[in-house]
């Protein structure tokens, strides 16, 4: 673990003190090789955890998530070079720095099996994500997307605590593998109805608002269309997720969802949101706003799967997690590019841009066809296994997963026709090639796409 964590904190000096002329080389340089390094925690082991210390332990959940955050510390230092252009050299060090500080929270998040120490590196990811939105943001809107983020977070995570605290007075341990073999620590018994259920819905409210579940979503679109690009791909991509992970690992001290009314709200919510994201997507003008409100449907299936609590469904929503992380990036990515060129994230106002940057075209299709769940990618694995885990469940399921489904790819065709096809806005007069460190780019988002066909089960959680 520390041949990790190490080197991910000498990134800190290596931005502050390269020459101006190396940072950007140095700091992509540095933060890839600890990606390819990282690759080691996708080995099969026997043992349910790998590096295993008092604190931390990668296992079959967690190790594809670390691999993922360090995957896209380089994609989001180089998709930010040309935001930065024009920032005097201070700025730019201190963006990047920013960005670096919060990769050892997100790695102490997902490898810790200690709850206090989750829920520290939980909270902790808040600042740094908070000041690249409120400083960095491109519009004055920023900062009213900044106190969303904030409250949300904290008003949902503050029972977090107490819960978590109460659960330490309740067990004497907050250690996650002793926890598992404590038979349901939070029964609900005819004495204690009310306040398991309290404890239940205060354990889970921090991450649905962070997953987000539809109603607590509110945030995420704000959040996303005002951060910069390497915001969005934080957000996207590893914040999302880690809500989706802190379900994953916290449903399994609460009983499943025969003995637990609580779980069947959750899954009509997480399931209608799915429905209600879907077609608000297709309702949308703005183009980083409707892929955030895609994310929401996505993470929507992810916490119905983790509520059933079955094999299935969890490996169904980790491969979701995974494919999701890569592609909503890529699409925030392809977004990004436009708005440099065009400068307005308005669909229309930026269609028919194909014939003027053909390349783009291709990673745009590549990228709207994964996000739709083409076979055989990833997605449609993962939303294959959530859909039939939930049917198996109960069958009516299907009509609100099936219809979803419809829904997404209805919306994906949209995105890709408005953007590509069409008649150029008139307002485009003159518009910049795209560069070879933009094609770079979208490479390493598809490449792990395309690679994790081959081998699912290197991300397949608990199934592997």
């Amino acid at each position: 673990m520390l041949k990790i964590v190490l080197p991910t904190m000498m990134l800190l000096p290596t931005a502050l003190l390269s020459p101006l002329k190396f940072m950007w080389a140095n700091t992509t340089m540095h933060s890839l090789l600890i990606a390819t390094l990282s690759l080691q925690w996708l080995t099969p082991s026997y043992y349910p955890y790998k590096n295993l210390t008092q604190w931390t332990g990668a296992d079959q959940t967690s190790s594809p998530l670390l691999v993922l955050s360090c995957w896209l510390l380089p994609l989001m230092i180089l998709a930010s070079q040309n935001h930065l252009h024009h920032e005097p050299p201070a700025r730019k060090r201190i963006f990047t720095a920013t960005l670096i500080a919060v990769q050892p929270f997100i790695i102490s998040a997902f490898s810790t099996t200690e709850l206090m120490m989750f829920y520290i590196s939980f909270e902790a990811t808040l600042i740094p994500t908070l000041i690249l939105i409120t400083r960095w943001g491109n519009q004055p809107e920023r900062l009213s997307a900044g106190i969303y983020l904030l409250f949300y977070t904290l008003i949902s995570s503050l029972p977090l605590l107490v819960a978590v605290l109460f659960l330490q007075s309740q067990t004497g341990t907050l250690h996650l593998p002793t926890l598992k073999l404590t038979p349901y620590p939070l029964l609900p018994t005819p004495t204690n109805h009310w306040s398991t259920l309290f404890l239940n819905t205060a354990l889970l409210m921090a991450f649905m608002v962070k997953a987000p579940l539809y109603g607590l979503h509110l945030w995420l679109p704000k959040a996303h269309v005002e951060a910069p690009i390497a915001g969005s791909m934080l957000l996207a991509a590893l914040l999302l997720k880690l809500g989706g992970y802190g379900i994953m690992r916290l449903t399994c001290l609460t009983p499943p969802s025969p003995n637990n009314l609580l779980h069947y709200s959750f899954i009509t919510l997480a399931l209608w949101g799915a429905l209600m994201t879907s077609s608000i997507c297709l309702r949308q003008v703005d183009l980083k706003s409707l892929i955030a409100y895609s994310s929401v449907s996505h993470m929507g299936l992810v916490i119905a799967a983790c509520m059933i609590q079955t094999y299935w469904s969890f490996s169904g929503a980790m491969i979701l997690m995974i494919s999701h992380g890569l592609t909503s990036s890529m699409l925030f990515c392809l977004a990004n590019t436009n708005y440099e060129r065009t400068h307005s994230r308005i669909l229309l106002l930026a269609q028919g841009l194909q014939p003027l940057l053909p390349l783009m075209a291709i990673w745009w299709l590549l990228a709207n066809l994964t996000n739709m769940a083409l076979p055989p990618t990833t997605n449609l694995m993962a939303e294959l296994s959530i859909m039939v885990a939930l049917f198996n469940w109960s069958s009516p399921t299907i009509l609100l997963t099936g219809t979803a489904t419809l829904l997404t790819a209805s919306y994906t065709l949209f995105m890709l026709t408005t953007t590509q096809r069409g008649t150029p806005s008139p307002y485009i007069t003159t518009l910049q090639n795209s560069t070879t460190r933009e094609h770079l780019l979208m490479a390493l988002h598809l490449l792990p796409m395309l690679l994790l066909i081959l081998k699912p089960e290197l991300i397949s959680g608990p199934l592997s």
